[in-house]
């Protein structure tokens, strides 16, 4: 049912914005917040789950795991981020099925070459359009629901120039691709072009990172551009870190956190956030 959601969600005015994600609770949080999306960053994943920095260091197995917890959790669609396929055709071909029997709504793939990094960083490279295009028909030709989009991805302009950027994003739409995303547009004219060519034939996709490269800072500017999506692939973890770190240097200096200056909930309001009391009936209904 999500796939179909995420259809007729693209298809309705306005711009879908889609907070990162990348544990049950994150995803959770988002639900109840009342967003009709969410993405399953890569990024959030490696800095959350592995304290290591977006560079590749993620398996495929270990995405999809975390993407049947949070499927167990949450029932909003959620894109998911699949990297570079994590190999050739073949990965890809793999990476799609068991994505999509874990519970993804549809997967962003990238042209990068193997080992990636973050789309924000310097040193990326990008793979030759032709084989990008051949990945995405492996895709096309993989997933069992042709409502699992795809999300193409290019990196391509920080690499060999917007151009080539605009000519990949074609090429990609030709192969297949269901949504565009040329990452790190330089300027708003940039991304002005970008809507003006591909906004009206395809939803546009566009990274809102705290500290990032993009030109734009919400959501409404993105919609006067002709953009669709607007991911914000790590702001909860952006948030949570600071917070964490004021914490820890109170309990570390006062030996409490009762009088700590900051906002905390208790472990009765997180058991109530998480559902207790429909667990502890739903348990009873089995006596």
């Amino acid at each position: 049912m999500h796939r179909n959601e995420l259809r007729t969600l693209l298809a309705s005015d306005g711009v879908l914005k889609a907070p990162g994600v990348y544990d049950g609770l994150s995803a959770l949080l988002v639900e109840q917040a009342g967003f009709d999306l969410c993405f399953f960053s890569g990024g959030s994943y490696s800095f959350a789950r592995h304290g290591k920095p977006d560079m590749g260091l993620v398996s495929m197995s270990e995405i999809a795991d975390a993407i049947t917890i949070i499927r167990e959790r949450i029932q909003i669609p959620m894109i998911v981020d699949m990297d570079t396929g994590f190999g050739n055709a073949l990965n890809v071909q793999r990476t799609v099925k068991t994505f999509e029997r874990a519970g993804a709504s549809a997967l962003q793939m990238e042209d990068q070459v193997l080992p990636k990094r973050c789309g924000h960083m310097a040193g990326k490279n990008v793979i030759p359009a032709s084989e990008m295009t051949g990945k995405i028909k492996a895709f096309v030709d993989a997933r069992s629901n042709e409502n699992t989009l795809l999300v193409a991805r290019t990196d391509a302009l920080a690499v060999t120039g917007f151009d080539d950027a605009m000519e990949r994003a074609q090429l990609y739409l030709d192969a297949g691709a269901d949504l565009l995303f040329i990452e790190a547009p330089k300027s708003i004219e940039q991304m002005r072009e970008i809507g003006n060519r591909f906004g009206n034939r395809v939803p546009l996709v566009h990274n809102l990172v705290e500290g990032g490269l993009s030109p734009v800072n919400s959501s409404g500017e993105m919609l006067s551009l002709n953009y669709r999506v607007a991911l914000f692939p790590v702001a909860l973890l952006h948030q949570f870190v600071p917070g964490a770190q004021e914490l820890l240097a109170h309990i570390s200096k006062e030996g409490q956190t009762a009088n700590y200056p900051g906002k905390m909930i208790e472990l009765n309001d997180t058991n109530a956030l998480l559902g207790v009391e429909e667990l502890l009936e739903q348990s009873e209904s089995f006596k």
